[in-house]
């Protein structure tokens, strides 16, 4: 039941509103809030997580996405070339030659996306690049999208090799997958070789971005995805050689059924091994609500004072108000203190692939092959991690954040990124 003051207070707004701004805007006001909630029912939920063109194997295998069907996050355009998102596929039409390029460097990897391509159009993927290639026979490895190209048709490597046979699929979605290890590169076009080149010049690229290029006409690409190559293990899956417990700590980290349980704290496993620029894979599962952990990087050596001076990959799975968007205390796959996740992915007690890819000051981690941060850090540098940007090679550190702690770690390998 309406109160009288409510009611009265409600005659003056209505009369103020026409006395200043007309029907018009009264009527246009209750509109909006009549079909406010309509619209937002019937628009698309951004915070609801993508789903990756990957297969469950194939996370497990460390397969990772780098586009996430809605936005160009994890990318960095070169050029003035209109790159924009349509229908889950990254399109453009207008400006360049220019590049879409990933934010990190890699040296070796597996890739795979699909593109079409205008009929007469011209572009291409960018194996090893750098951010403003001048020339790709040298600075570079173009892998050419071209049917019409005299020299270097669709499939082969601009300047260093032609493609073995003639490919005509202009106009049509085409799959390409690309092999990029040591000195070698091969290609297949929808599951057909196409290319197997290797770089014997004293020049060649060891590391570099992967960069989609359009140089004439339209080019979509679409399910772009990567695995990352020369990855060792850093656990035997059966005892814990090569890591040590940090000083004072009150965890126990055991050796359970090949994988690493962590439980109680605080307290930290340290690796022997140190490293700077790197990739880095492992599995993880927390065998409760919200129990909360991390993987430390670039850490220096842990004492009982200062047990845990590192770059943190925080696992935390709890997340607010059912919105997976909006996570509890950063989120997994953020840098903690740093970064927020984009997306909470994975659940409590469920094996979870994560991916760290670390270049200098340039951070991008994924969660079960999707991107959940991408960050630079711009503060000025230091020793410590946690107090500026450290670029020096770092301890790992698994973490048992408190007595509530019960996680597993298995499967971590890394691999070293070399400095061009």
């Amino acid at each position: 039941m309406f109160q009288a003051g409510f009611f009265f207070a409600l005659v003056r707004f209505v009369k103020e509103t026409l006395a200043m701004r007309g029907w018009a805007f009264l009527l246009g006001m209750a509109a909006l809030l009549w079909a406010g909630p309509m619209l937002a029912a019937d628009s698309p939920a951004d915070s609801s997580v993508p789903h990756p063109p990957l297969t469950p194997s194939e996370i497990a295998e460390g397969w990772i996405s780098l586009f996430d069907g809605r936005t160009l996050f994890g990318w960095q355009r070169s050029g003035d070339v209109n790159w924009t998102v349509r229908d889950g596929e990254i399109r453009a039409d207008r400006g360049g030659p220019g590049l879409l390029l990933t934010t990190f460097e890699l040296a070796d990897y597996e890739f795979r996306c699909e593109y079409r391509l205008e009929k007469g159009g011209n572009s291409g993927i960018f194996l090893r690049t750098p951010v403003s290639p001048k020339d790709p026979a040298s600075d570079c490895y173009e892998l050419n999208l071209c049917d019409s190209h005299l020299t270097f048709p669709t499939g082969s490597i601009v300047g260093r090799q032609k493609a073995a046979g003639t490919f005509h699929g202009e106009g049509a979605w085409m799959t390409i997958t690309a092999r990029v290890e040591s000195d070698r590169i091969t290609a297949q076009l929808n599951g057909r070789p196409v290319i197997d080149f290797v770089d014997n010049s004293p020049a060649r690229r060891r590391v570099g971005r992967i960069g989609l290029q359009m140089n004439g006409g339209t080019i979509e690409f679409r399910n772009i995805c990567l695995r990352p190559l020369s990855l060792s293990p850093i656990f035997d899956g059966h005892d814990l050689s090569g890591w040590h417990l940090v000083p004072g700590s009150k965890a126990r980290f055991d050796m359970v059924d090949g994988a690493v349980h962590g439980t109680g704290g605080p307290g930290f496993l340290e690796s022997d091994g140190t490293w700077a620029d790197f990739c880095l894979q492992f599995d993880a599962r927390t065998n409760g609500p919200t129990v909360n952990s991390g993987v430390f990087f670039r850490t220096v050596r842990g004492t009982a004072r200062e047990p845990s001076n590192g770059y943190e990959i925080q696992i935390q799975n709890g997340f607010k108000h059912n919105d997976r968007s909006d996570p509890v205390d950063a989120g997994t796959g953020a840098i903690y203190r740093r970064t927020k996740a984009r997306w909470v992915i994975p659940d409590d007690r469920t094996w979870f692939t994560a991916t760290l890819i670390a270049n200098g000051a340039h951070v991008a981690t994924w969660v079960n092959g999707v991107a959940v941060t991408d960050w630079t850090d711009a503060r000025p540098p230091h020793t410590n991690p946690r107090r500026g940007q450290r670029l020096a090679a770092g301890h790992l550190s698994l973490q048992a954040h408190d007595r509530t702690t019960d996680i597993d770690f298995r499967h971590l390998r890394t691999g070293e990124i070399p400095r061009e």
